[in-house]
């Protein structure tokens, strides 16, 4: 067996312009045979990248973009809260127009965390009074006072005017949509610790006051006292990291009951999909700024 090489007689892209072929002279029936095979049982180290690398948060994502990263990487986002992900791609076509491989890629699919998932999980949920006011008990880390003012454009990026420039402020705009008011954080512990002494209680009376908030009126079992009037806001916000080691996200939340024989309590999230997708969207902003990478919506070539 011999070692010969074998040259292109044009350049063609893509391709070197010699190869190593092996020539096995069988008589007068000589047989050529790539080498790479042979050579690739010896290999020390792989001849290219490739793979994909998976990150837990956003920035681990970050940090191994940079480790890797070319004059022609670029990240792409699937915004879709099915399938939300950030996908570099290190590889990527080069923008002379030479192609290559792009298999060498990170991923990151936005994780979301177990206290988010909490608050998904009971989304619509009627509660009896004792267990809703246990949930709000074990939950009054997340919650958020609304803002009252509108941010100027230098504390607001691009990424966000398109949600802040529609109202004067949070508050303005939620209480003008449902027709009731903001509780702050106070009032809804307030609200949770009154609901607790009132277990076991009947409920007397349920009306909707002027404001929108409701009022609620407790009678004890087997006394004749008036009880106590809760009033209840009709509105809080919850503020918490929706993915992993990420930024906290605000999200509105509308404060319901139902009465009956038994009073029923349940929350209903505003709009959480709208909420995360424009988390998403920072998301991969500070990717690109923080990698200096051209971003895009949507995916690379498969």
């Amino acid at each position: 067996m011999e070692i010969a090489t074998i040259k292109s007689p044009v350049d063609v892209i893509g391709l070197p312009s010699e190869i190593p072929v092996a020539i096995h002279r069988n008589g007068v029936n000589p047989k050529l045979e790539g080498v790479k095979n042979l050579f690739d049982a010896y290999r020390i180290a792989p001849e290219r990248r490739r793979g994909v690398a998976k990150v837990d948060n956003l920035q681990s994502f970050i940090d191994l973009v940079n480790r890797h990263k070319d004059e022609h990487s670029v990240i792409f986002a699937n915004t879709d809260l099915k399938a939300a992900k950030l996908l570099a791609v290190i590889d990527y076509h080069e923008t002379s127009g030479v192609a290559r491989f792009g298999n060498h890629r990170i991923e990151y699919n936005f994780p979301t965390t177990k206290e988010f998932q909490v608050w998904q999980q009971f989304n619509g949920e009627k509660f009896d009074q004792g267990e809703f006011a246990a949930f709000l008990e074990d939950h009054i880390a997340e919650l958020a006072s609304p803002n009252d003012t509108k941010r100027s454009d230098a504390e607001t990026n691009d990424a966000e005017k398109s949600e802040s420039e529609k109202s004067e402020s949070e508050k303005s705009k939620y209480e003008q949509l449902f027709k009731t008011r903001f509780g702050n954080p106070n009032e809804i512990i307030d609200l949770s610790r009154g609901l607790q002494v009132n277990v076991g209680a009947t409920l007397k009376t349920s009306v909707t006051l002027q404001s929108g908030e409701g009022e609620v009126v407790f009678s004890e079992k087997h006394t004749n006292t008036q009880g106590e009037k809760l009033i209840v806001p009709g509105l809080f916000m919850i503020s918490l990291p929706v993915f992993e080691a990420g930024e906290p996200v605000r999200i509105p939340v509308r404060l319901r009951y139902r009465a009956g024989a038994a009073i029923k309590w349940f929350y209903q999230l505003y709009r959480p999909e709208h909420f995360l997708r424009e988390q998403i969207k920072n998301d991969l902003l500070t990717a690109a700024q923080e990698t200096g990478l051209p971003a895009y919506e949507g995916a690379p070539e498969a």
